[in-house]
């Protein structure tokens, strides 16, 4: 039969390389190596550094939030009020997730980032409080 020939020792892969073998020193090595005589710095990189500065100083896009990005930001503010998460502004009896999101972006509460990427791969950070959003209700019925 087939399982007569079967051996019960493992053979492993044929190609599999062999495992490597440690020293009897090489142990030692390992356990006394601490790196006490090397002080431990932030290092900061200056990718970093150079993109708080372009943000900082000129920017190349709009600062109108778009209706995209004003509808995901709802969405996503509201899905998060209605898996309890803490409510940045004084609810005056609302209880519509949506309406408490619309509420925060009024009052420039919702603590977002929107990144916006640009066609040469960089992108530019804005903060939700420091975009100028436009009601599409408020043109429609011609308020301010």
């Amino acid at each position: 039969m087939a399982d007569d020939d079967y051996n019960d020792m493992d053979m492993g892969y044929e190609d599999e390389p062999p495992e490597p073998e440690i020293e009897e020193g090489a142990e030692e090595d390992l356990e006394n190596n601490n790196n006490d005589d090397v002080p431990l710095e932030p290092i900061e990189t200056e990718d970093k550094v150079d993109q708080d500065a372009k943000d900082k100083t000129t920017r190349k896009t709009s600062k109108y939030m778009t209706k995209y990005e004003r509808a995901r930001i709802l969405g996503t503010r509201a899905l998060q009020i209605s898996m309890n998460a803490p409510v940045m502004v004084e609810l005056e009896g609302e209880t519509d997730p949506l309406e408490i999101a619309m509420k925060e972006l009024r009052e420039r509460k919702i603590p977002f980032t929107i990144r916006r990427y640009l066609p040469d791969g960089s992108y530019e950070d804005w903060g939700v409080d420091e975009l100028i959003v436009e009601d599409s209700w408020k043109r429609q019925v011609g308020g301010d």
